[in-house]
């Protein structure tokens, strides 16, 4: 097995010839085994870690994923499928072996009246570019919309209505699943049940999801948005606990980011409404104890589609600037309710706006865990969860402080999860 030394990052992998190719040339999807091809297989969001793989697999249909597992189990040569690439550590990569491309498989087949089936690779903007214009929704969305269906339901997928709908899983009538036996399996929650929850933020174990049914709800034409700024951290939490409890808000997060003189902890939370007048902010906002007026509060009414994009500017900007393409150490974690606000204190009094880095967030807002209905999404035992969502920028062609912050989230996951906490959506190293 060959190795390159790319700088800051260390790439694995074997680049010869891909063994076996011939048992792939009947099918009707692309073997790619050019250096390109490979190389960008060899990359995700993350830009930390790089496995070469042997050759990329673009199928032309499920049954070719189904069939490329079974030639790669037969032939004992890992195989990994792979989404939009927006992981952060190397999930969807395989080192020496065949990665397969799915977002080929992309397309919205049917949309009815209350559901959508859409395959595996489609994105999540592919989804509503079909649907809102039917008046229709996924309950739950992501902050960021460039992911795919395929990917999401692979680990959970969860957003700013978690705590009212729980996860994207939870909202799942159907899939179909490729296996390495070589076939397509369609299951849902009462045929081959089993397999159905198994493969739902199963992380790829049981299955490759080439297709999903989705139940839609009534989309609102409105969003009436709202940033506001906390004192602090136990303040802000307070009143996130308060407003999922009560309802009024259809959306709720947070986020924690560099100040002036330490950190800024600020509310977001959006009521959805129709065409007609929004919501009285005095009722909303009744009782809420931020700082009004403070310096990054933003009130604005948005279309519900746009509200939903929110964060195409901001990837914009970061594309433009380069930082898109750093690094990007992230750490995911559901925190105990209960002990949400001194465990955060404590890993926040260790962790500086220098670690974040210049474009880096830090998420943090609860959930009900009485929401979620998916077996494999692990969630402390407590009535509310908050997520913590440590998502850093580091240098480029800095590998120590690569190494660093690695280090500092394998520290910060063993404190979490002594803690009573989950970690979401991968390990920490």
């Amino acid at each position: 097995m060959s190795k390159e030394s790319t700088g800051s990052t260390e790439v694995t992998g074997l680049a010869d010839e891909f063994p076996g190719s011939a048992g792939l040339s009947g099918l009707p999807g692309e073997l790619l085994l050019d250096a390109e091809s490979l190389a960008a297989a060899a990359d995700d969001f993350g830009h930390i870690t790089h496995h070469l793989p042997a050759a990329v697999l673009r199928p032309g249909s499920g049954a070719d994923v189904a069939h490329a597992l079974r030639f790669a189990a037969s032939a004992c040569i890992p195989a990994r499928a792979r989404g939009a690439g927006h992981s952060t550590q190397g999930q969807g990569q395989v080192a020496g072996g065949l990665v397969l491309d799915l977002t080929v498989l992309r397309k919205i087949h049917d949309v009815g009246a209350d559901s959508v089936t859409v395959d595996g690779g489609a994105l999540w903007s592919h989804v509503l570019a079909a649907t809102l214009p039917r008046g229709l929704t996924p309950p739950v969305l992501t902050d960021y919309l460039e992911i795919t269906v395929g990917g999401t339901l692979s680990v959970g997928g969860v957003g700013g209505a978690t705590h009212r709908h729980g996860a994207q899983t939870d909202h799942v009538l159907r899939l179909d699943v490729a296996s390495a036996d070589g076939t397509v399996t369609s299951c849902g929650p009462d045929h081959k049940a089993d397999l159905f929850h198994a493969v739902l933020a199963g992380r790829g174990g049981h299955g490759v999801i080439v297709r999903a049914v989705l139940r839609l709800v009534p989309a609102p034409t409105r969003a009436r948005r709202f940033q506001l700024v906390y004192p602090d951290l136990a303040t802000l939490a307070a009143d996130q606990s308060r407003l999922i409890a009560e309802g009024a808000f259809d959306h709720v997060e947070g986020q924690i980011v560099p100040g002036p003189t330490g950190w800024t902890y600020r509310l977001e939370a959006a009521a959805y409404h129709g065409p007609g007048e929004p919501p009285g902010d005095a009722v909303l906002l009744a009782g809420l104890h931020h700082l009004p007026g403070a310096v990054g509060e933003e009130i604005e009414d948005l279309a519900y589609g746009d509200f939903l994009n929110r964060m195409a500017a901001g990837e914009a900007y970061l594309r433009q600037t380069g930082e898109w393409h750093h690094p990007h150490p992230w750490l995911n974690a559901f925190l105990p309710g209960a002990d949400a606000v001194r465990l955060a204190s404590d890993l926040l009094a260790d962790f500086t706006p220098a670690d974040l880095g210049p474009s880096g967030v830090i998420l943090f807002y609860p959930v009900s865990t009485a929401r979620f209905a998916t077996p494999g999404l692990a969630l402390p035992d407590d009535p509310e969860a908050f997520l913590l969502s440590l998502l850093r920028t580091s240098p480029p062609d800095d590998p120590d402080a690569i190494t660093h912050a690695l280090a500092q989230n394998r520290a910060i996951a063993d404190r979490i999860q002594s803690a009573g906490g989950t970690l979401y959506l991968s390990d920490p190293t």
